[in-house]
């Protein structure tokens, strides 16, 4: 069983900055990806970032250029790197492993508040 656990979530005013972690029990070079997706109320979730296990990343359109995803040397910690925070990036952020088979992980979320 794979356990995700988040952390640094929290209040942030606009055009501030905010960093994620998520460790995981597995490491992501015996997973496909490793990734964030958030949830904002009254929305679907949506992938904000992801890496995969040959290290190519993905972004949603909304995030690029201000969001940044990376991973340590061993690839059970993922990092998401948040600035020039906007208040439609406040949403609940999930993390995420995908298995080589395609099976979704999830973390238990934490809330990110993009506010003044």
């Amino acid at each position: 069983q794979v356990q995700l656990v988040e952390s640094g979530g929290g209040l942030v005013q606009p055009g501030g900055s905010l960093s994620l972690s998520c460790a995981a029990s597995k490491s992501i070079f015996s997973m496909y990806s490793m990734g964030w997706y958030r949830q904002a109320p009254g929305k679907q979730r949506e992938l904000v970032a992801e890496r995969t296990r040959s290290d190519s990343t993905n972004y949603a359109d909304s995030v690029k250029g201000r969001f940044t995803i990376s991973r340590d040397s061993a690839g059970n910690t993922v990092y998401l790197q948040m600035n020039s925070l906007k208040p439609e990036d406040t949403a609940v952020y999930y993390c995420n492993q995908k298995s080589l088979t395609l099976f979704n992980y999830w973390g238990q979320g934490t809330q990110v508040t993009v506010s003044s």
